[in-house]
Order: C-alpha cells, then structure tokens, then sequence
C-alpha cells in the first residue's frame, strides 16, 4: 500500500477471527473501528473492553472515517451496501488474512493448527504450553480462552501461534485463510468434509491443505494423524519437510516411530503420551478421548520449537480451556449446564462420547442448534441424529423463519428421545420439564451451536439458578 496504515475499518469485525485481527492491529498501536450486524459475546465483549468502537450495521457514513484501508471479512458479500460503494469509489481494501500476513506475520515463526475440528483447542493449549514454558508467544485464537485476557496478543517473541481455517479469505480471494499464513510449524488434526457452500467435495478441501503444506519451508515440521485416510492423501501430494505423525495406542501398543496416546481413565482426565521411549502422564481438567489426541499434537508442535514433552504435560495439567468449549456454566449435585461449540456431527459425537464417559449413567439433555451453512444444507443428513446417540434426549432447534431443517424431521426417531423446538422459550421450558421428570437423578443439560444459539445461555442460567 503506499500510504502507512494508522487507521483501519473492519467490515464483519465481530467473526471470531477479525475479531481477534483487531485486537493485533490495536495492539500495534493502529486506530480500529469496525461494523457487523447480530452480534453476541463473547467477541462482542472482547471489543468493547478493548476500546474498539463498534458500529452496527452496514451504513454508508462509515465512509466518513476516511480509514487507510478496509479489512473485508469473508462474511461480507457482494451486495453489501458499504462494500459496493467501497468498490465504486476504487478505495483501498484488503482481505483479513492478507493484512495479517503483510502487517503481523512478517519475521514470524509461525505455529498453525489445521484441520475440521479441534482447531480453537489445540490452538490454544499450544499458546498456553508456550506461554508457560517462558516463550511468550503472540497468538490469534478464534475464540475466548480462560487463561489469556484476550483472544489475540502480538507476543515479545518471534513465535506466533495461529488457528488455521481452511474457509475462504474474502469475496475476492477463495483461497483458504492459512494460505496467507506461511507456517514453519503445521499441525494437521484431522479432515473431513464441511463448509458445503464454498467446496463441491473433500478433494477440493484437501487441494487447499496441500496448497498450505507446499509453503512449510524443509527445516519446518508437518505434524498429523496416522493412518487418517483423508490426511494420508493430502501427504501423499507431496511433503518437503520434516513429518511427524501421531496416533492412539493400538491394541495397547504405540506404531514404531510414531508418538502416541493411551487413556488413562474413560473420560480422558488422565492420559499418557509416549515419544522415542519417553513416557509423560498428563491430567488435567479437560475430557474426551478427541481432546487428548488434540494435546498431542499441541505438546509435539511445542517440542518442534525446543519444548520437551514433560514440560508439555506439566503445563496442560494447569490448562483453563476455552470459553463455549465444553464451557460448565453451572453445576450442583442437581444438575449442570455446559455452553459448547458445534459445527459437525463428529464434532457433536465426540463432545457427547466425552460427557458420557465423565458422567456415566447421569441423564444428559443435549440442545442443539445445526446452524452452519453445511448443516442447514442438509448435507450431514444421515449422520446428524446419529451423532446425538450418547444424549438421552435430544431437542433440535430451527430459529429460521422459512424453517430451513424441515428435511430433518423424517430422521428423528419415533421413540420420543428428540423432538424439534422454534423458540428459545420453548426449549427452555422442555429443558426444566425433562429436568423436573427426572427428581432422584442428576442431569447435564449440554447446549451445542457454533452461534449465540439465540440467548439460550442466559435464559437457562436464570431457569437452573433457583435449584442450585
């Protein structure tokens, strides 16, 4: 650009990743404003204590803040009225990867956590082990972590830990975001097919993580699963650095040359991890089977910048998490209520597989709100129910105005174990009396959406907060 950046405008700035975009550009001493529409903590409150003025809605008096240049979220379309006249008036703008790349990333080690699920996790149990073990590392997280004040931080160090999306950058650029980024140090968790309104199919999807590998420069480390058939014909493209894989002990035995995991109780609180002959335990707060395979490859991206296993695993035994993964709002010796995020069905299988395994023969009552693109879509049709198999009920909900999940409704079973509400008040009113039905038994009442699921969160704390 030929003009130095001291101010910019962020078109989308509440999406979790421009969210944190402006807390770097703040952070870097740039004047930051921004607009969206619909917006919900806990990125909404991340700006506002930050001092980031946000405007709602799209209007065209944006104009008049006259910034240096426009960071265009990949929320944003055509036929956005303050984009359009962005583009009539030739201004400057650029997508939020690309600033990110040009303006924070420069002369950065970058660490990326890649992959469909587990990404906001791994991420920040990476930045966590890093910042524990003295590296104070910068990091972007799409999401609020407990153990940082926010979700974004430049660092004082050459490290920099970033959540990967595989999502389009902008409306002008459909390359995926962690193209932009140039990792040294890449982790691949996992990959299957989603985000069904920007890609045809899984080898579109995997043409972008090959795309990202051909950046990792031969002294860098692509860390992934074993004998994932989906990651194995992303590596089988072509990998010119150093691989590490990872996988679950098999039949009580770890692959020869491979690092692995064994669970060391049902619910995953307490696993051990082995590498080259070394053997490190780690407990901690966290549960779920996916979440110790999510650890590993967190504690092997650290070990590639010097960190060693036993290090890792001290620092993940006094890990927070992150707020609306598996986030416990309330809980009593009555009943508990989680906040998580979900974008698939094997990401709701796996949180629920986690809870069932942690609460044994509990009640758990999963509300679940299908809102990605690709769940509206129908794409998961005959895998969404299924997914739900560990809750023993289930109520779907549909905010949509044109009632968009209808095609669900021949999927769920006859057997009264789901049922499917259009209103938060009548999924919480389900939720107390399926509560009430059950006096004598503790339930874990477990909300899943990757939005503000409409302000059920509050509405369920002021119902439970009585019985408490």
């Amino acid at each position: 650009m030929s003009k130095p950046v001291k101010h910019i405008h962020i078109l989308g700035i509440c999406g979790t990743f421009m969210g944190s975009l402006a807390a770097l550009a703040k952070e870097q001493g740039l004047r930051v404003t921004g607009c969206d529409q619909g917006v919900y903590p806990p990125m909404s409150t991340q700006l506002e204590s930050l001092g980031i003025e946000l405007i709602q809605a799209f209007d065209l008096a944006q104009l008049d803040l006259e910034p240096d240049v426009f960071v265009v979220g990949n929320a944003i379309s055509r036929g956005n009225p303050l984009l359009e006249e962005i583009l009539d008036k030739n201004l400057p703008y650029t997508s939020g990867p690309q600033f990110l790349s040009e303006h924070i990333l420069q002369d950065k080690w970058v660490l990326a956590v890649s992959g469909t699920h587990g990404k906001t996790t791994t991420t920040t149990m990476l930045a966590w082990i890093l910042d524990y073990a003295g590296m104070k590392p910068g990091f972007l997280i799409g999401g609020v972590p407990k153990d940082f004040e926010f979700s974004a931080r430049l660092g004082e160090t050459a490290f920099f830990v970033i959540e990967a999306d595989e999502y389009d950058s902008a409306f002008f650029d459909k390359r995926s975001k962690f193209v932009h980024y140039r990792p040294r140090t890449l982790v691949i968790n996992n990959l299957e097919f989603d985000h069904a309104d920007i890609f045809e199919d899984l080898p579109a999807i995997q043409k972008q993580f090959h795309h990202v590998v051909r950046t990792v420069p031969r002294s860098g480390q692509i860390i992934f699963p074993y004998q994932v058939q989906a990651v194995d014909e992303v590596i089988d493209m072509g990998v010119w650095s150093e691989a590490q894989s990872f996988s679950a002990f098999a039949d009580g035995h770890s692959v020869s040359g491979q690092a692995a995991f064994r669970l060391m109780t049902p619910d995953a609180s307490e696993f051990e991890v082995t590498l080259e002959g070394q053997r490190h335990v780690v407990r901690w707060n966290m549960t779920g089977e996916h979440n110790a395979s999510n650890a590993l490859a967190a504690m092997l991206a650290a070990r590639h910048v010097g960190v060693e296993l036993e290090h890792s695993a001290e620092a993940l035994s006094k890990f927070g998490g992150i707020k609306r993964r598996m986030e416990k709002l309330i809980e009593s010796s009555k009943v508990a209520l989680y906040d998580d995020f979900a974008h698939h069905p094997s990401a709701i299988s796996t949180t629920l597989q986690g809870l069932r395994a942690s609460v044994g023969d509990d009640v758990i009552l999963a509300l679940i709100e299908p809102r990605s693109n690709t769940m509206r879509m129908g794409v998961h049709a005959e895998t969404l129910v299924p997914s739900a198999a560990d809750a023993d009920q289930v109520i779907w909900a549909d905010f949509s105005a044109s009632q968009e999940l209808q095609w669900l409704l021949p999927h769920l079973p006859e057997s009264g174990e789901h049922m499917m509400q259009t209103s938060i008040e009548e999924i919480r009113d389900a939720a107390v009396a399926f509560y009430a039905s059950h006096n004598g038994r503790k339930v874990h009442v477990l909300m899943m959406s990757n939005g503000g699921f409409s302000g059920l969160r509050e509405l369920l704390c002021e119902a439970f907060q009585p019985i408490l």
